[in-house]
């Protein structure tokens, strides 16, 4: 068994991102961190490491509780990390998720026209 794996292909193997490119992707946008440091996907993670995911608004935190490579199913994903983000950040989150927009245009109505635009855009002033 390995000691150390690469960031990203942990992140894709317990399922925070759907595919290893989407976890590179994020890594390389500053959305991963490892003691509040952001990290290249080529960056080892060990055993023990507590990492940082975003999640607009907040940052989830897990810790590392057994390294793989290869993906897992989900049922099996709690062997390997702990998510120890704080209640209230969790809280902030559902808020967020159960906000509604503030402007919904209609599935399938085509672009807007002129008068739409001129309503949208007052709308927001």
């Amino acid at each position: 068994m390995e000691n150390t794996v690469r960031i990203d292909k942990f992140l894709w193997s317990v399922r925070i991102f759907k595919t290893r490119s989407i976890a590179a992707d994020e890594c390389d946008k500053g959305k991963v961190t490892i003691n509040n440091i952001t990290v290249k996907p080529s960056r080892e993670i060990s055993k023990g490491a507590v990492f940082q995911v975003k999640d607009n608004p907040i940052y989830r935190k897990y810790k590392v509780l057994e390294i793989l490579s290869k993906r897992v199913g989900a049922a099996l994903v709690i062997n390997y990390i702990e998510e120890i983000t704080d209640a209230e950040e969790l809280k902030k989150l559902e808020i967020h998720k159960s906000e509604k927009p503030l402007f919904i245009r209609e599935r399938g109505t085509g672009r807007p026209t002129k008068k739409d635009r001129r309503d949208i855009n007052g709308f927001f002033e």
